[in-house]
């Protein structure tokens, strides 16, 4: 197996997905693979390098699709977003696409994890995860 595009040199962090997550996004990347091959590569890559775990059991600081996030990009300012599926998602609400440059890059990080990554312009950018909220369905879980 050849190693994909790395967002940045260095390792990248372990991440965690449900099997729900897995699966779902698995068929996500394959679904636009012949429209948006670049992002569906960058999505598997991200999902083929996770430890999947049964549904129900990913911690609860762990960044799933649905989780409200806050993270820093650099030393920018903090930023508070949903990540959702394509349809749901609405910048103006703060509701991002897991085929976003920074949705593929949040999926399965945990509170404290740091994750370099390439935004759209090109730039390679530091991204911090400092909580995570999961909705109110999935807490109970």
């Amino acid at each position: 197996m050849t190693q994909s595009r790395s967002r940045a040199s260095g390792s990248k962090p372990p991440i965690i997905l449900s099997e729900d997550d897995y699966n779902r996004l698995s068929g996500l990347a394959a679904a636009v693979e012949d429209r948006q091959p670049l992002v569906a590569e960058e999505l598997q890559a991200e999902i083929d390098r996770a430890r999947v775990v049964a549904d129900g059991t990913v911690p609860a600081d762990v960044v799933q699709m649905g989780s409200t996030v806050e993270y820093q990009a650099n030393d920018g300012p903090t930023k508070r977003v949903t990540l959702v599926f394509p349809g749901d998602a609405d910048i103006a609400d703060g509701r991002i696409s897991i085929l976003t440059p920074i949705g593929t890059a949040l999926i399965g990080l945990s509170k404290g994890q740091s994750i370099h990554w390439t935004a759209r312009d090109g730039r390679t950018q530091r991204l911090t995860v400092l909580n995570v909220e999961q909705p109110a369905a999935r807490e109970t879980a």
